[in-house]
């Protein structure tokens, strides 16, 4: 008789684990997909160098050649000939513009 009761016990036992195991996989499955977190704010009326450099996605002290390709990278992306945004491809050039020192004030067209 008691055999039977502890074997009851751990029956119920692992049919709740088992129970707790399935939801917990489902609300793993079901949370959102973590995405890249990226710089929320508008453009300033004065581009600085830690502005170029969170548009380009690179540090403010990076060498001209990561800036270069980072440019590129993120013009290829952005480009107003595949569907971007003259707006953007201008602010991008802007900080690549910045971030090389050849800047004198705000490029923008825009």
């Amino acid at each position: 008789m008691v055999t039977a009761l502890i074997g009851g016990a751990a029956v119920a036992a692992a049919a709740y684990a088992a129970k707790y195991g399935i939801r917990a996989w489902q609300a793993f499955k079901a949370r959102p997909p973590t995405l890249r977190k990226f710089y929320e704010g508008g453009f300033q009326p004065t581009m600085t160098r830690r502005e170029a450099a969170l548009i380009l996605g690179v540090r403010e002290n990076v060498p001209i050649t990561k800036v270069r390709e980072a440019h590129r990278r993120v013009m290829v992306a952005n480009h107003p000939d595949a569907g971007g945004s003259h707006y953007l491809a201008s602010k991008i050039n802007e900080a690549k513009e910045t971030l090389l020192g050849r800047t004198k004030g705000s490029n923008s067209a825009f």
